[in-house]
Protein backbone atom coordinates (compact mmCIF):
# COMPACT_ATOMS: atom_id res chain seq x y z
CA UNK A 1 0.00 0.00 0.00
CA UNK A 2 1.34 3.20 -1.24
CA UNK A 3 2.46 5.89 1.91
CA UNK A 4 0.31 8.64 2.49
CA UNK A 5 2.35 11.09 1.24
CA UNK A 6 2.77 10.00 -2.24
CA UNK A 7 -1.22 10.15 -2.88
CA UNK A 8 -2.38 12.50 -5.56
CA UNK A 9 -5.27 13.22 -7.38
CA UNK A 10 -5.96 13.51 -11.20
CA UNK A 11 -4.93 17.35 -10.91
CA UNK A 12 -1.64 16.10 -9.59
CA UNK A 13 -1.86 17.66 -5.54
CA UNK A 14 -0.21 15.63 -3.52
CA UNK A 15 -2.83 15.09 -0.70
CA UNK A 16 -1.08 12.61 1.68
CA UNK A 17 1.56 15.35 2.87
CA UNK A 18 -1.27 18.27 3.65
CA UNK A 19 -3.13 15.67 5.51
CA UNK A 20 0.32 14.94 7.76
CA UNK A 21 0.43 18.88 8.27
CA UNK A 22 -2.96 19.26 8.87
CA UNK A 23 -2.99 16.55 11.73
CA UNK A 24 -0.03 17.78 13.13
CA UNK A 25 -1.49 21.22 13.04
CA UNK A 26 -4.81 19.59 14.94
CA UNK A 27 -2.71 17.91 17.57
CA UNK A 28 -0.47 20.62 18.63
CA UNK A 29 -3.38 23.04 18.85
CA UNK A 30 -5.53 20.51 20.92
CA UNK A 31 -2.44 20.20 23.43
CA UNK A 32 -2.41 24.13 23.48
CA UNK A 33 -5.48 24.48 24.20
CA UNK A 34 -5.86 21.71 27.12
CA UNK A 35 -2.28 23.18 28.76
CA UNK A 36 -4.38 26.72 28.73
CA UNK A 37 -6.91 25.54 30.04
CA UNK A 38 -5.07 23.73 33.20
CA UNK A 39 -3.14 26.57 33.49
CA UNK A 40 -5.72 28.91 33.68
CA UNK A 41 -7.85 26.85 36.34
CA UNK A 42 -4.81 27.20 38.33
CA UNK A 43 -4.06 30.66 38.39
CA UNK A 44 -7.65 31.34 38.61
CA UNK A 45 -7.86 29.48 41.94
CA UNK A 46 -4.13 31.09 42.91
CA UNK A 47 -5.31 34.36 42.33
CA UNK A 48 -8.00 34.23 44.40
CA UNK A 49 -6.10 32.77 47.25
CA UNK A 50 -3.57 35.95 47.17
CA UNK A 51 -6.34 38.21 47.92
CA UNK A 52 -6.81 35.84 50.73
CA UNK A 53 -2.99 35.80 51.97
CA UNK A 54 -1.19 38.60 50.73
CA UNK A 55 1.86 36.02 49.78
CA UNK A 56 4.77 37.59 47.82
CA UNK A 57 5.66 33.80 47.16
CA UNK A 58 2.27 32.76 45.82
CA UNK A 59 1.97 36.12 43.83
CA UNK A 60 5.05 35.45 41.93
CA UNK A 61 3.96 31.66 41.25
CA UNK A 62 0.36 32.97 39.63
CA UNK A 63 2.03 35.56 37.89
CA UNK A 64 4.15 32.87 36.21
CA UNK A 65 1.73 30.66 35.52
CA UNK A 66 -0.75 33.57 34.05
CA UNK A 67 2.64 34.22 31.83
CA UNK A 68 2.74 30.49 30.95
CA UNK A 69 -1.06 30.21 30.44
CA UNK A 70 -0.58 33.09 27.87
CA UNK A 71 2.11 31.65 25.73
CA UNK A 72 -0.58 29.57 24.58
CA UNK A 73 -1.50 32.48 22.07
CA UNK A 74 1.39 32.40 19.94
CA UNK A 75 2.09 28.57 20.09
CA UNK A 76 -2.14 28.01 19.05
CA UNK A 77 -1.21 30.62 16.21
CA UNK A 78 1.81 29.53 14.90
CA UNK A 79 0.28 25.65 14.95
CA UNK A 80 -2.63 26.97 12.84
CA UNK A 81 -0.62 28.68 10.27
CA UNK A 82 1.28 25.11 9.91
CA UNK A 83 4.53 27.44 9.56
CA UNK A 84 7.84 26.11 11.25
CA UNK A 85 8.87 30.04 11.53
CA UNK A 86 5.86 30.82 13.26
CA UNK A 87 6.74 27.94 15.73
CA UNK A 88 10.11 29.25 16.19
CA UNK A 89 8.74 33.16 17.01
CA UNK A 90 6.22 31.06 18.98
CA UNK A 91 9.27 30.04 20.70
CA UNK A 92 10.96 33.16 21.04
CA UNK A 93 7.91 34.85 22.47
CA UNK A 94 7.65 32.28 25.15
CA UNK A 95 11.20 33.07 26.37
CA UNK A 96 10.23 36.52 26.85
CA UNK A 97 6.93 36.17 28.65
CA UNK A 98 9.17 34.00 31.15
CA UNK A 99 11.56 37.18 31.53
CA UNK A 100 8.93 39.22 31.98
CA UNK A 101 7.20 36.89 34.52
CA UNK A 102 10.83 36.63 36.27
CA UNK A 103 10.97 40.64 36.17
CA UNK A 104 7.46 41.22 37.50
CA UNK A 105 7.71 38.98 40.35
CA UNK A 106 11.40 39.88 41.37
CA UNK A 107 10.58 43.68 41.50
CA UNK A 108 7.25 43.09 43.83
CA UNK A 109 9.72 40.49 46.42
CA UNK A 110 11.93 43.53 46.43
CA UNK A 111 9.18 46.29 47.37
CA UNK A 112 8.09 43.27 49.85
CA UNK A 113 11.67 43.23 51.84
CA UNK A 114 11.70 46.93 52.07
CA UNK A 115 8.11 47.17 53.30
CA UNK A 116 6.87 44.09 55.14
CA UNK A 117 4.05 42.68 55.00
CA UNK A 118 3.53 38.65 56.63
CA UNK A 119 1.26 36.31 54.79
CA UNK A 120 -2.08 35.61 56.31
CA UNK A 121 -4.51 32.01 55.98
CA UNK A 122 -1.34 30.02 55.69
CA UNK A 123 -3.55 26.98 55.59
CA UNK A 124 -5.05 28.10 52.76
CA UNK A 125 -1.78 29.37 51.18
CA UNK A 126 0.21 25.75 51.31
CA UNK A 127 -3.06 24.73 49.26
CA UNK A 128 -2.40 27.14 46.87
CA UNK A 129 0.52 25.86 46.03
CA UNK A 130 0.05 22.20 45.84
CA UNK A 131 -2.07 23.75 43.36
CA UNK A 132 -0.11 25.08 41.73
CA UNK A 133 2.21 22.39 41.39
CA UNK A 134 -0.48 19.78 40.49
CA UNK A 135 -1.43 22.01 37.80
CA UNK A 136 2.33 23.12 36.05
CA UNK A 137 2.71 18.94 36.49
CA UNK A 138 -0.61 18.10 34.09
CA UNK A 139 0.76 21.08 31.87
CA UNK A 140 4.00 19.85 31.56
CA UNK A 141 2.64 16.03 30.79
CA UNK A 142 0.71 17.51 28.08
CA UNK A 143 3.00 20.13 26.39
CA UNK A 144 6.05 17.57 26.49
CA UNK A 145 4.60 14.34 25.22
CA UNK A 146 2.76 16.74 22.15
CA UNK A 147 6.26 18.32 21.94
CA UNK A 148 8.50 15.23 21.16
CA UNK A 149 5.31 13.35 19.55
CA UNK A 150 5.67 16.82 16.82
CA UNK A 151 9.22 17.72 16.83
CA UNK A 152 8.28 20.91 18.21
CA UNK A 153 10.86 22.56 20.04
CA UNK A 154 8.36 25.25 21.15
CA UNK A 155 6.08 23.03 22.97
CA UNK A 156 8.93 21.28 24.44
CA UNK A 157 10.45 24.44 25.79
CA UNK A 158 6.83 25.09 27.20
CA UNK A 159 6.26 21.63 28.84
CA UNK A 160 10.31 21.51 30.36
CA UNK A 161 8.85 25.26 31.69
CA UNK A 162 5.61 24.00 33.35
CA UNK A 163 7.59 20.89 34.87
CA UNK A 164 10.23 23.15 36.26
CA UNK A 165 6.70 25.62 37.55
CA UNK A 166 5.69 22.49 39.32
CA UNK A 167 8.51 22.42 41.78
CA UNK A 168 8.99 26.17 41.79
CA UNK A 169 4.84 25.94 43.46
CA UNK A 170 6.65 23.86 45.99
CA UNK A 171 8.42 26.90 47.36
CA UNK A 172 4.82 28.50 48.24
CA UNK A 173 4.44 25.65 50.96
CA UNK A 174 7.48 26.37 52.18
CA UNK A 175 6.95 29.66 52.29
CA UNK A 176 3.97 28.90 54.26
CA UNK A 177 5.50 27.03 56.74
CA UNK A 178 8.11 29.10 57.50
CA UNK A 179 5.95 31.96 58.05
CA UNK A 180 4.06 29.69 60.74
CA UNK A 181 7.03 29.49 62.64
CA UNK A 182 7.47 32.85 62.96
CA UNK A 183 10.27 33.66 59.77
CA UNK A 184 8.17 36.21 58.14
CA UNK A 185 11.09 37.94 55.75
CA UNK A 186 11.01 34.10 54.06
CA UNK A 187 8.13 34.98 52.39
CA UNK A 188 10.09 38.15 49.92
CA UNK A 189 13.22 36.00 49.82
CA UNK A 190 11.38 32.65 48.56
CA UNK A 191 9.56 34.98 46.16
CA UNK A 192 13.37 36.20 45.13
CA UNK A 193 14.07 32.69 45.18
CA UNK A 194 11.43 31.57 42.87
CA UNK A 195 12.75 34.57 40.97
CA UNK A 196 15.87 33.16 40.29
CA UNK A 197 14.87 30.08 39.23
CA UNK A 198 12.55 31.63 36.52
CA UNK A 199 15.40 33.43 34.95
CA UNK A 200 17.34 29.93 35.04
CA UNK A 201 14.19 28.44 33.06
CA UNK A 202 14.28 31.47 30.79
CA UNK A 203 17.99 30.79 29.76
CA UNK A 204 17.70 27.25 29.19
CA UNK A 205 14.11 27.49 27.40
CA UNK A 206 16.26 30.07 24.87
CA UNK A 207 18.66 27.58 24.35
CA UNK A 208 16.04 24.79 23.59
CA UNK A 209 14.23 27.28 20.85
CA UNK A 210 17.10 28.72 19.51
CA UNK A 211 19.63 25.32 18.96
CA UNK A 212 16.01 24.23 17.28
CA UNK A 213 16.46 26.88 14.76
CA UNK A 214 19.76 26.63 13.68
CA UNK A 215 19.22 22.72 13.86
CA UNK A 216 16.26 23.13 10.78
Amino acid sequence: MPAATETSDRHGHTHGLVDDEIKRSRQGVRAVLLSLGVLGLTAALQTAIFVLSGSVALLADLIHNFGDALTAVPLGAAFLLRSNRAEELAGLAVVLAIFVSACVAGAEAIDRLLHPNAPDHLAVLAVAGAIGYLGNFMAARVRTTAGRRLNSAALVADGDHARADAYVSLAVILSAATVALGATVADPLIGLGITLVILRITWQSWRTVRGHGRGR
